[in-house]
């Protein structure tokens, strides 16, 4: 297991020989080096923190959530992402933008408020921010493999010209 905490961008984790329980602490063991708040990342001098659920930061909830998917909108079902999991060690290394070529780093106006997206456009791999207007501080929403043919990438681009002048 500790090969994967060796592992770069754009390397993928080995997680397929695992069983679930092996995969989980492997997993674990990257969120808590890379995304816990008592790392303070910060992105653009703004750090980031999980978004609570119930006025509590729940960090389980936010490492279940960063590593599975929706599977049934109606019930809120999760289950586990591969690609998700596969590149959770990506994060940390968008955030702190040591990738600067082809990336599109931009905040929009949404129904659910103004979020700021991390588009890695050769990877097509996303992160989401909410900027916090309070505080100067992000909730780390979720970061995901954008799949599918060009209608995905195309839905980014899309969202980046309707971009906001600045970067919340």
């Amino acid at each position: 297991m500790p090969f994967n905490l060796l592992k770069k961008y754009n390397q993928l984790l080995e997680l397929n020989s695992y069983s679930v329980k092996q995969r989980a602490v492997c997993l674990r063991q990257i969120y808590d080096r890379d995304i816990v708040p008592e790392k303070r990342i910060v992105f653009r001098t703004k750090p980031l923190n999980p978004t609570p659920h119930e006025n509590k930061i729940d960090l389980d909830r936010h490492f279940y959530h960063l590593t599975t998917k929706t599977i049934d909108e109606k019930t809120k079902q999760r289950d586990y992402d591969k690609d998700r999991c596969e590149r959770l060690h990506w994060i940390k290394f968008h955030i702190d933008e040591k990738k600067k070529d082809q990336v599109l780093v931009f905040s929009v106006k949404e129904p659910n408020g103004i979020r700021t997206y991390i588009y890695d456009c050769v990877e097509k791999y996303v992160i989401v921010l909410e900027p916090l207007r309070k505080v100067h501080e992000y909730y780390l929403l979720t970061a995901y493999l954008v799949q599918g043919k060009d209608k995905a990438r195309d839905k980014f681009l899309k969202k980046y010209k309707r971009k906001l002048e600045v970067v919340y």
